[in-house]
């Protein structure tokens, strides 16, 4: 439709990137001399900016609503969320850092329907993310995906499969892929600063407490419990899963292997230049605690591919002692010497008899256990990333198919795990070869007319 804004009646989406498309990338500090943040957003046109809808704003979802708030060139349309409580807050929030207040829309899908929506932002449980980021691609949405990108290796390939067919743009929170020195780290493992990598250990540590055993109790007046299980089958209401320890039961979450790991697996896996994996196993289990946890509180991952490299993920829930120094990490070993990825924006570059060569500091803030916001002005790159990728078109940084892959790796962890054998895998789409017993894991059962479709 024209309008004095928009003379030739192009679409929003191609609106933005022919207008943008000149423009400087905006970021937390990155404006013109003598305006803030704030100020040159006023003076911005709301056709400049892209208008997000944000989906699941307790705990990180908080923290991502007042990232995105906070970005010049992006204007929060809309807050969902299944918990009342949380909404006013986000609301509350936008209006403090940015001094408006989007619109309440309790059902996300409603919102998928409002025309200005540009993307959808998740940061839902592990359960809803495919189904949510395959609704909103549906509906011409592009996509800021929290990780894991999905909850089995199914959805994974669903979400591929439509990134290709709607051909929007999908882009994981795996945000290291957007830090700059974590990049610089990677590219001096790629250039040979440390001859052929050939092992990578990754690995993450906190001292998490007991869940408890939950009661099974009338549902908070507070909750859409309907809605926020979802695609699930439906278990009745108990009054320790919500709202952060529904990662530890396999119904709704993934475990810390995805909660945590997905980060450190993604970066082995960029960092030693590998796809899917050829054999896969792991070890671990609900050690610390008699309660309600499922998952492993700690566990081992290995996994071996076809260029004679391998890596492993270290994942401990419940001691928070730390890693080389580090609660979370990960080490690149060559012929000639490692790189160690800290735990922030800063990597160090040893040679063969341990001696420091290189180190390369931080320069933000950093607090690697914060669930969450751990970074937010190194992940205000990472979202900006996406709007390039929307706005011009530019390639993101963690794109849905490298997502997939590196979310899989854990995936296969778990799946070991859980079916207690070594999995075979064919390299070239990461499945599971010639056991039965661990293909059960592949996908899931859905509640009866909430299934996700291409």
């Amino acid at each position: 439709m024209k309008s004095p804004e928009n003379p030739t009646g192009e679409n929003r989406r191609d609106f933005i990137k022919k207008s943008l498309a000149g423009s400087a990338l905006l970021t937390i500090g990155g404006v013109l001399p003598g305006f803030s943040p704030k100020s040159y957003a006023n003076i911005m046109g709301a056709n400049e900016k892209v208008n997000v809808a944000m989906m699941g704003v307790n705990s990180r979802g908080l923290a991502l609503t007042s990232n995105y708030a906070v970005q010049p060139n992006c204007q929060v349309i809309s807050i969902s969320d299944v918990d009342s409580r949380a909404t006013a807050k986000a609301i509350s929030t936008v209006n403090e850092v940015a001094k408006y207040k989007p619109t309440d829309v309790p059902d996300f899908r409603k919102a998928l329907e409002n025309k200005d929506v540009d993307a959808l932002v998740i940061a839902a449980p592990d359960h809803w993310h495919a189904p949510a980021a395959i609704l909103a691609s549906k509906a011409g949405k592009h996509v800021y995906l929290e990780k894991p990108c999905s909850h089995n290796p199914n959805e994974g390939e669903m979400l591929v499969q439509v990134a290709k067919k709607y051909k929007n743009v999908i882009q994981m929170g795996n945000q290291r892929r957007s830090w700059p020195n974590v990049a610089a780290g990677i590219k001096a493992v790629h250039g040979g600063a440390i001859g052929r990598p050939y092992f990578a250990k990754g690995w993450y540590t906190n001292n998490r407490a007991s869940i408890g055993v939950g009661k099974e109790t009338a549902v908070p007046a507070w909750l859409d419990f309907e809605l926020w299980q979802g695609p699930a089958p439906r278990r009745a209401f108990k009054d320790n899963i919500i709202h952060y320890n529904w990662h530890w039961f396999w119904h709704w979450g993934t475990g810390e292997a995805l909660n945590n790991g997905t980060h450190m697996l993604d970066l082995m896996r960029w960092g030693l230049q590998v796809d899917y994996p050829t054999r896969v196993t792991s070890a671990g289990g609900r050690y610390r605690y008699k309660d309600d946890w499922e998952a492993p509180d700690t566990q081992v991952i290995n996994l071996e591919f076809a260029n004679n490299t391998a890596m492993s993920w270290e994942g401990r829930s419940c001691n928070g002692r730390t890693n080389e120094g580090a609660s979370v990490g990960v080490i690149f070993y060559g012929e000639n010497g490692s790189i160690q990825i800290m735990e922030g924006n800063a990597y160090k570059q040893y040679d063969l008899d341990n001696k420091l060569v290189k180190d390369v500091v931080n320069d933000f803030e950093i607090d690697p256990r914060n669930k969450m916001n751990p970074s937010q002005a190194l992940d205000a790159l990472h979202i900006q990333n996406f709007f390039e990728g929307i706005k011009k078109g530019t390639a993101v940084n963690a794109e849905i198919v490298g997502g997939h892959q590196s979310t899989l790796l854990a995936q296969l962890g778990n799946i070991a795990l859980r079916s207690g054998g070594t999995l075979n895998i064919d390299p070239s789409n990461g499945h599971i070869k010639g056991n039965k017993e661990a293909e059960k894991f592949w996908k899931r059962e859905y509640q009866k007319g909430w299934e996700p479709t291409v």
